[in-house]
């Protein structure tokens, strides 16, 4: 336990499984005492609060569909409603439908737009607007994808929300650094969570167990696990990351523009 963010109200869009609630526990075990949990999940969101509502904490769920730009912008209102003032945003919702550029449609662009970068471009831009006015010196994590280098064919929408949304990361970094708030994001890379397990058996038919045999191919051994990606979004969002302001760091294995040896053996 620490109190690095002791002082922290922390808003986590996403944040009732998988990264967004690793991030939620990350921040708790670092002295976050304030959260509010945003999730389109109004099934499990409430007991998922409730659970982390212990020794002190206080953590409220908010049903929001990011898809509505005008329903994430009212988010960040009330979520300081409910703590009393937001500290710190992480924009960690997002859908991961499938389409390349052969075969996807008008309809799934636009949706996986709104979510993935619409509804985190108002909820930043409330988020922001609230900070100047009220001398908060904010911080915020837009979780992207290592497929903003170029993904993989089915991943054409997805990985074109990510970089809209790292644009939306360097753009507001600059000119919100006058106000001493801090724009950083991450690339994850293929992670393990309880929805990518849900996509590769809709999507790709993997069967159960399927994590170790992929793992057993990487480098590391393993996917990326939300609760070392959770780690690297506290630290950006507390007082030890100092400055730092507009990063996008690559949070995965593969090292993009390397290349295997053609001489190794």
């Amino acid at each position: 336990m620490t109190d690095y963010h002791a002082d922290t109200c922390a808003l986590i869009t996403g944040g009732t499984q998988g990264l967004g609630l690793a991030i939620a526990r990350e921040m708790i075990a670092q002295g976050c005492k304030q959260l509010v949990l945003a999730s389109i999940d109004a099934q499990t969101g409430p007991s998922v609060a409730a659970e982390l509502s212990v020794d002190g904490v206080t953590a409220h769920f908010l049903h929001v569909d990011m898809g509505d730009h005008a329903a994430a912008a009212r988010m960040v209102d009330e979520a300081a409603g409910l703590m009393g003032r937001v500290t710190a945003l992480v924009n960690g919702a997002a859908i991961m439908d499938r389409g390349s550029i052969l075969d996807t449609t008008p309809e799934l662009w636009d949706r996986i737009m709104e979510v993935n970068a619409k509804g985190p471009f108002f909820a930043l831009q409330r988020f922001a607007q609230r900070c100047v006015d009220e001398g908060i010196a904010g911080t915020v994590v837009n979780i992207l994808s290592i497929t903003v280098h170029g993904g993989t064919s089915f991943l054409a929408p997805y990985g074109a929300s990510k970089a809209a949304l790292l644009f939306t990361t360097k753009n507001s970094a600059a000119t919100l650094s006058k106000h001493r708030i801090r724009v950083n994001a991450i690339n994850v890379g293929w992670m393990d969570t309880p929805g990518e397990n849900v996509t590769q058996q809709k999507w790709h038919g993997r069967g159960p167990g399927w994590q170790k045999e992929v793992e057993a191919t990487l480098p590391f051994g393993m996917l990326v696990k939300p609760e070392h990606v959770a780690g690297q979004v506290a630290f950006l969002l507390g007082p030890q990351s100092g400055v730092v302001t507009g990063s996008v760091i690559d949070f995965d294995q593969q090292v993009i523009g390397a290349y295997m040896d053609t001489d190794a053996t």
